[in-house]
Order: structure tokens, then C-alpha cells, then sequence
């Protein structure tokens, strides 16, 4: 599913022309960037929660040449679905 089949069922659901319907999905997806970028928590009830998580530091290997390189701490985002989307999936 693309942003634009979210857009297509928002105005299946919710009659509004299709560029309110982009513009409702940009809006959401902004929202969630920005508390991400924040470090705050997203929590959609019944469907999952996303968080940023710090990586430790770590050791890699470049297999071209065979050194050892250093990994930087950094950040990724976690996804942890919901109790009914468990459900769902199982």
C-alpha cells in the first residue's frame, strides 16, 4: 500500500477531493517525522507503537579489503505492533 491508496480510501471513507485527502496523509506523515526527530513516542491504540533507539557502537569489516571499520552510534526507529495487530499476524 502506497500513500496514494491511503488517499483513495480516505475519500472512499470520508467524501473530500483528492487533494484534501494528500494533503490529510502529508499532514500525518509530517507529524510523525517530527516527533521521531524529537525522540518523542508514537502510539496508535490497537496498532503499534514507534520509538527511536539508540545503536551501540560496534565493528564491521570492509570485504573488499579486509579492515576492520569502526560503526558509529546512531539511531533507528522501532516499530512494536499492537495487541490486535499481533492478532492479525499470527
Amino acid at each position: 500500500m502506497i500513500k496514494i491508496d491511503i488517499a483513495n480510501e480516505l475519500m472512499r471513507v470520508h467524501p473530500c477531493s483528492k487533494a484534501v485527502a494528500l494533503s490529510v496523509v502529508d499532514l500525518f506523515t509530517d507529524k510523525m517525522k517530527e516527533a521521531l526527530t524529537n525522540g518523542a513516542r508514537i502510539e496508535i491504540r490497537g496498532f503499534g507503537v514507534f520509538e527511536l533507539r539508540t545503536r551501540k557502537r560496534g565493528f564491521g569489516r570492509n570485504i573488499k579489503t579486509g579492515q576492520n571499520v569502526k560503526i558509529p552510534i546512531g539511531k533507528s526507529i522501532r516499530f512494536k505492533p499492537g495487541k490486535n495487530l499481533r492478532h492479525v499476524l499470527i
